[in-house]
């Protein structure tokens, strides 16, 4: 079989790698042509450094890298994949089946990632998502995951194509849960970090993490989520592993706002995209929309992007008016 990973990132890479462990000739797609050569002559694309691409993998710049492809797999960052997708749309197999691993939600169209591609390309798409590092992905470390779609012989089919003895894959219908997910704990690891960077401690990380999850469980069941999905992989456990481990960008961008920098300077910074920046603003809109409180997600719009000092908003956040933690606390 052949696929083609459209997004050379670290994620794209990593699971081009896998892909490629597994058997299955695989193209990826560079949105630079120099880089695309580069990686070609050199083997190693430095968006993940220590990892030498297979002979299997085929770097490229062509978006008709698509063709003939049973997979496609859908791994541009949030902000340009509605593009990257009508590039690639004219050169897909009707059959293709794809599946979006980019976490994020469109800013005005506040629509999630398999929507985007969907539009543009007119296929059905799945959603892969879960803890997972690329660095570790790509170095064989043992990692879980949920492939998630409404049609399930979609699901299973990226179960298949993924799943190795190092890559644990599990299905689910809910896609709407799987995505939001992946998306809103950005949100939530990001403030980990500014946590982390104002110099408080572990509990503070743990009470944040819960309660963001309380947020993140609110906006997605008005959604259309099922609680069991977010209590998952693709919803705590990503949660987890975004908000502790170095790896995550949106911890190291956010441990530098809280060191004073502003969110324009941690990102250059960090050097890579930092997902939890945009997908603080469509979460905050969403919100709204929904009619939904998200103290910590409001929060974080507002050092991101109203240039609120992070300590004052933390000691807002812990000064709120007193409340059971459960909104059916059980009292008669």
């Amino acid at each position: 079989m052949k696929a083609a990973v459209v997004g050379a990132g670290a994620w794209g890479t990593a699971l081009a790698t896998l892909l490629c462990k597994n058997g299955i000739q695989t193209a990826l797609w560079f949105r630079s042509l120099d880089r695309a050569e580069e990686a070609r002559a050199t083997r190693i694309n430095p968006r993940l450094p220590g990892i030498i691409l297979p002979e299997g993998i085929t770097p490229t710049a062509d978006p008709a890298c698509v063709r003939d492809c049973p997979l496609v797999v859908m791994a541009a960052p949030s902000f340009p994949l509605r593009q990257v997708a009508r590039q690639v749309a004219p050169y897909l197999e009707p059959d293709a089946a794809l599946v979006s691993v980019t976490k994020g939600i469109e800013q005005g169209t506040l629509l999630r990632m398999s929507q985007i591609v969907a539009q543009e390309t007119g296929h059905s798409v799945a959603a892969l998502s879960g803890p997972c590092h690329a660095e570790e992905v790509a170095a064989g470390i043992p990692t879980g995951c949920l492939a998630a779609s409404p049609d399930k012989a979609l699901a299973e089919f990226v179960q298949s194509a993924f799943m190795s003895d190092t890559f644990r894959v599990y299905t689910s219908p809910d896609i709407i849960g799987a995505e939001l997910g992946g998306a809103l704990k950005n949100v939530i690891a990001l403030c980990a970090g500014v946590v982390a960077g104002l110099g408080f401690g572990d509990n503070t990380t743990a009470m944040l993490m819960t309660r963001g999850l309380t947020e993140i469980g609110r906006l997605g069941v008005s959604l259309g989520a099922r609680r069991e999905t977010l209590a998952g992989l693709s919803g705590v456990g990503d949660l987890i592993v975004t908000c502790t481990s170095m790896h995550s960008r949106n911890r190291r961008a956010g441990i530098l706002i809280g060191q004073g920098k502003s969110p324009k300077d941690a990102m250059e910074q960090v050097g890579a995209v930092v997902e939890g920046y945009y997908a603080a603003l469509s979460a905050w809109d969403l919100s709204r929309k929904q009619g939904i409180e998200m103290p910590i997600t409001e929060a974080a719009y507002r050092v991101l992007y109203e240039g609120a000092d992070a300590r004052d908003v933390v000691s807002h956040l812990l000064m709120r008016s007193p409340k059971p933690e459960s909104e059916d606390a059980g009292w008669l």
